[in-house]
């Protein structure tokens, strides 16, 4: 479960599924020494997404007051108050937030992640929640980062950053308006080059989970493979490299501080110190972030200015590498996506402004390289997660320059459009790799073409109980199925729907036998027929609440013979106003209502308020739409529905 970015399973969790394993204490300690040593290694991969995970951890551990792992339990506080589904995931989503935060030094662009890539329930107050968690999160990173100087002015160096960007020209931009067109242009190609990332990564992932993952050796030794293979190679590209390039110390007097203390960081590989250095082991022998900033940084607009990097150079550190991050990004290690993606996309768009100078011999009618950098970086970054407004906020925090609005802004679009032609994002198309149910925002495109009724979807397989039911009763329909939720109706009304009781709920009352006598319900005449007297809460519902999540399963009952026919009085716990649709409501209704809501059930009534069947989460996947269609709309009326 620590494996990867975390990133889909959040995701999968803000989306209301319960995915084991995904916001424990153990998971968030293998995440953080997982992604320390992977990040170290110089594998191809980033801390960000890692860190989103992370967040999602603290978040959720924090809104429970307690963990099994360490032994604190803080019930006596108001932490007992967030002890729910509903503050959980608010919680997860401002964790979210505030690991983007952290990763990039972006709180808006965290607030917005949360929005467009993780929640599927928004609020203004979850809006305000995310936006002071994120400011908690940069004042702690403030504080942190700049102990040393006793919280005087602070060194925004410190923090994530892609460096200053300045004017080249005075008050004017650094690119003309008319190469906006060739950033749509860069856009596209980002998309392209994202789609084919996405389309290899899926195969992989497919061969991963057919010959690897069933195996803890096979993955362990994966890992040390890919280790091996990915350092044999960073070693033999510079090696490969046969030419020193003198460094700039020419014009070292006209450059800022910036760009001498990159011009220090070019590593002067099989070459002569303080005197030259090799351009592709300056790429592959830094920090991601110190190589990210010289991409952006070092001048090269035409003209007099130095080229730092040859086209050779750069396609030689640009092809190797996303493939080696191909590779990577799905082994058993914690990875993220997002500096690979920068790191490969700002080489790449290092080469498109490169050569549009050769081809206009260095006369200076292109913008500076760094400016398609910038753009390369985000093209290929949105061609593999497809975000547009969140990512466009945290590119523009971190640098820190409004000038780069509009051409972020087409370029991310150019990239999503191009991408989705022919795939999907990255995150998207792990969860649909091991099946999780999730829901997308938009209504499946076969419920847009088709009249589908939720009578068609629904499944008729209803179990039952009554207001007042036998004990045993109970206790073999938890033993014969595995749902989650059962109807209560009343039969004394024509089977109308009382309301609903969880599997949880219905296993805390057996386990602590909140069950009267066999006669304690019987009426007046002894007719032997249920009578109008209610039992009184024979368990209060804070102490069932109380060991949430954490609830006893029906193996953890040991019903004894005697009790069987004692009488369970289930309306002091009966949600009695669930959510209902009707059996001839359209589905795009019901698929909003689910999701919106973040359901896990829905129960579907007729128009006498009786249950006529139940939808979950997998009825209105696209594949049980399309089967849906084959039934046809009123075939639920011919089906015979028992109640048990």
């Amino acid at each position: 479960m620590a494996a990867g970015s975390g990133i889909p399973e959040v995701k999968c969790f803000l989306n209301g599924i319960d995915l084991p394993r995904v916001v424990r204490v153990k998971t968030l300690l293998c995440k953080v020494l997982g992604v320390s040593f992977s990040v170290a290694s110089g594998l191809p991969c980033g801390k960000e997404g890692p860190m989103v995970h992370s967040g999602a951890v603290v978040a959720s551990g924090i809104s429970q007051g307690r963990t099994k792992f360490w032994g604190v339990d803080t019930s006596f506080s108001k932490f007992s108050d967030f002890r729910n589904d509903r503050e959980k995931r608010d919680f997860v989503a401002c964790g979210a937030a505030a690991g983007v935060c952290s990763a990039f030094g972006a709180p808006i662009g965290g607030v917005l992640f949360s929005l467009e890539e993780g929640a599927s329930y928004w609020s203004t107050k979850l809006t305000w929640r995310a936006f002071f968690c994120a400011m908690i999160t940069l004042v702690t990173l403030y504080t942190l980062k700049n102990l040393d100087s006793w919280w005087g002015q602070a060194n925004i160096e410190k923090l994530f950053s892609f460096g200053e960007f300045n004017s080249l020209s005075g008050e004017a931009s650094n690119f003309s308006i008319w190469e906006l067109l060739l950033f749509i242009i860069v856009g596209c190609l980002g998309g392209l080059i994202g789609a084919c990332f996405n389309a290899a990564n899926e195969h992989l992932t497919i061969w991963r989970m057919t010959r690897v993952n069933h195996s803890k050796t096979r993955r362990v030794v994966e890992v040390l493979v890919v280790s091996m293979v990915v350092t044999t190679v960073s070693f033999i590209l510079p090696l490969l490299w046969w030419r020193c390039t003198d460094l700039p110390n020419d014009i070292m007097d006209w450059m800022t501080n910036q760009e001498k203390n990159l011009v220090e960081a070019l590593v002067p590989y099989q070459c002569e110190r303080n005197v030259q250095y090799n351009e592709v082991a300056s790429l592959i022998f830094t920090d991601a972030d110190v190589a990210i900033k010289q991409l952006f940084h070092f001048r090269e607009a035409g003209q007099d200015d130095l080229a730092t990097f040859s086209s050779a150079a750069l396609f030689i550190f640009f092809l190797p590498y996303i493939t080696m991050a191909t590779f990577v990004y799905g082994v058993g290690v914690p990875s993220g996506l997002f500096v690979p993606s920068l790191l490969s996309g700002a080489a790449f768009g290092r080469l498109c402004g490169h050569l549009l100078h050769k081809l206009d011999h260095d006369s200076g009618t292109f913008a500076d390289s760094g400016t398609y950098a910038l753009m390369g970086a985000a093209a290929v970054l949105g061609g593999m997660a497809r975000m547009t407004i969140s990512l466009t906020v945290i590119l523009l925090e971190a640098t820190g320059d409004m000038q780069y609005v509009l051409p972020l802004m087409l370029t991310l679009m150019a990239a999503r459009f191009t991408g989705n032609v022919f795939n999907e994002g990255l995150y998207d198309i792990h969860i649909q790799l091991r099946k999780i149910p999730f829901l997308e925002a938009e209504v499946p495109s076969l419920a847009e073409h088709h009249e589908i009724v939720a009578g068609q979807v629904m499944s008729t397989d209803v179990k039952c109980l009554r207001p007042v039911e036998r004990a045993g009763v109970v206790h073999d329909l938890l033993r014969s199925c595995s749902h989650g939720t059962f109807p209560i109706v009343d039969t004394s009304s024509g089977g109308t729907l009382y309301g609903t009781a969880s599997r949880s709920t219905l296993c805390t009352l057996l386990q602590r036998r909140a069950f009267g006598q066999p006669e304690a319900l019987l009426d007046e005449h002894g007719t032997g027929s249920l009578g109008p007297r209610r039992l009184s809460p024979l368990v209060q519902w804070d102490a069932i609440e109380k060991v949430y999540p954490r609830y006893p399963t029906i193996e953890d009952v040991d019903m004894a013979p005697g009790d069987r026919s004692c009488w369970l009085d289930l309306r002091p716990y009966a949600n009695t106003a669930p959510y209902t649709v009707n059996e001839t409501a359209s589905i795009q209704r019901t698929y909003r209502l689910f999701r919106t809501l973040g359901l896990r059930h829905l129960c579907v009534v007729n128009h006498n308020n009786q249950v006529v069947g139940i939808i979950t989460r997998k009825d209105l996947m696209p594949e049980s739409l399309a089967a849906s269609l084959l039934r046809g709309r009123n075939a639920h009326l011919h089906e015979v529905h028992t109640l048990t």
